[in-house]
């Protein structure tokens, strides 16, 4: 049995009018929110997918379908716990996980701590052990032009002993 495991994971939405932005489970005030059959939160689709990946159980479409009505504009958080318990059924705990939250607007330094709990608390780790960071791409591509969000995530689980 593996002792440790590493997964990535990716999502990107488009943003639009009439929805809430979350990320992070936070709600960040915006003036449009993130398109997706869930809540669109990008930040922890990416974090479950790094998970999932580790797990080499493939990502969240294959285990939340985006065509099963249960899980329209469900709380990503509730997904977490699901993932989450797949990887203690597995055998494995969070080592670390890294975040990025790509995105043009709005600022989201002021939100990154409130994130980091809400990760930390869905995965039963400390905080010490989630990182989430926010970058622009400088008015380039999708993410630049306010078009979208977009994140990536970095996770080692370690085997529990």
């Amino acid at each position: 049995m593996d002792s440790f495991r590493i997964g990535h994971g990716y999502d990107v939405h488009r943003l639009t009018e009439g929805r809430a932005l979350i990320l992070g489970g936070v709600t960040v005030p915006h003036e449009r929110g993130l398109l997706g059959h869930s809540d669109a939160d990008v930040l922890l689709h990416a974090v479950m997918d790094a998970v999932l990946g580790a797990l080499a159980l493939g990502d969240i479409g294959r285990h939340f379908s985006d065509t099963d009505e249960k899980y329209r504009d469900v709380s990503s958080l509730l997904l977490c716990d699901a993932v989450a318990r797949l990887m203690k059924d597995a055998g494995y705990v969070i080592g670390n996980i890294d975040a990025t939250i790509i995105a043009q607007r709005p600022k989201l330094a002021p939100f990154i701590s409130e994130m980091k709990e809400h990760i930390a608390a869905a995965f039963g780790c400390d905080v010490s052990q989630v990182n989430v960071k926010a970058t622009t791409e400088e008015f380039l591509g999708f993410t630049g032009s306010g078009e979208g969000i977009a994140a990536h995530s970095v996770c080692l689980l370690l085997k529990e002993k």
